[in-house]
């Protein structure tokens, strides 16, 4: 009997666009030998299942079902690739937890923490060979956030959506003259903001997964951008930077860079494939966590996807280890 899987699409944020994207890679790509696949897209007030012939099929949220025709369609496990709120920051992850369907992603209590880039620093902050930026959070946009900013930090800084994900909502400021717009362009998007001090580096994204039981390190990929910073014309405008996979690490870098994101998964008690993105600083070589992403892309150039390839492994049976991971 082939295991009926949901594939969770959608989102209540604007990287639903990418979360589609993802969904159409995953779809065609799935063993069918293997599983029977049903699409749900999921919206606020509107979750369903879109037919062949187009028509809308909506779930039926006591039991996350769906009726075909006469047929009541349950789900042995749901694979998750919806990026942003519900699919990343536990919400999704709570309801199938009290449901008791399995999915490929964090549980509800990673997921949350890790959609906070403030909490999940403190958390890895004592992993061995581990180094965050210093940073100040703030959660409302007052007039005293600029003073305060200016006497325990040091210029450039990054300031971000706390929850955010594709990097919407960021900026780089190198005068504080440019604090009150990157604060307004922040706080627009989350009501949490991190301000963090600028690590000059080498920057990099590393894949790490569990499969048949053991955590796999894929290679890591080297991002050269044209722009200053890794942002969203940087991850979605073809050519604005360069994806190197496997990035240029000594082997004492690979090493360590795999020894230093092992940790950081089980230290979260991270499940299925999460993303870790970190900068190897430029005088020191230096290990500096940028950020966890607990549900990564998976278009054909994600870089999920090139790591994959990178290891020798097809995308195919990649997918095949997350879901029956989670069954075990």
């Amino acid at each position: 009997m082939k295991k009926k899987i949901a594939l969770v699409t959608g989102g209540f944020t604007g990287e639903s666009v990418i979360s589609l994207k993802s969904a159409a890679v995953v779809e065609k790509t799935i063993d069918r030998e293997r599983y029977d696949v049903y699409k749900i897209l999921v919206y606020p007030g509107d979750w369903h299942f879109s037919c062949a012939s187009g028509e809308k099929v909506p779930v039926d949220l006591n039991d996350f079902s769906i009726m075909i025709g006469d047929e009541k369609v349950k789900f042995d496990g749901v694979f998750n690739i919806l990026h942003g709120s519900p699919g990343e920051d536990g919400k999704l992850a709570g309801y199938f937890d009290m449901l008791g369907i399995p999915y490929t992603t964090c549980d509800q209590l990673t997921s949350a923490i890790t959609m906070n880039k403030g909490y999940t620093k403190a958390i890895v902050q004592d992993i061995p060979e581990l180094n965050v930026a210093r940073s100040i959070q703030l959660f409302e946009n007052s007039p005293e956030n600029a003073s305060k900013i200016q006497s325990e930090l040091t210029l450039p800084l990054f300031i971000k959506p706390n929850n955010g994900g594709s990097s919407i909502g960021m900026s780089m400021v190198k005068t504080w003259e440019e604090l009150p717009e990157a604060f307004e362009k922040a706080f627009a998007e989350d009501k949490q903001v991190l301000v963090e001090e600028f690590v000059s580096g080498r920057e990099f994204s590393i894949g790490i997964f569990k499969g048949k039981g053991k955590i796999t390190v894929l290679p890591a990929t080297e991002i050269v951008s044209s722009k200053e910073f890794f942002d969203y014309e940087a991850k979605y405008v073809p050519g604005v930077c360069e994806e190197i996979t496997p990035g240029r690490m000594t082997e004492e870098e690979v090493d360590r860079v795999g020894r230093v994101v092992t940790k950081v998964y089980e230290k979260l008690n991270c499940k299925g494939a999460v993303r870790v993105d970190y900068f190897l600083q430029h005088e020191t070589g230096k290990f500096y966590f940028i950020e966890i992403n607990t549900v990564p892309g998976q278009t054909e150039t994600s870089l999920i996807s090139q790591q994959v390839k990178a290891l020798g492994k097809s995308i195919k049976d990649f997918y095949t280890e997350l879901i029956e991971e989670m069954f075990d």
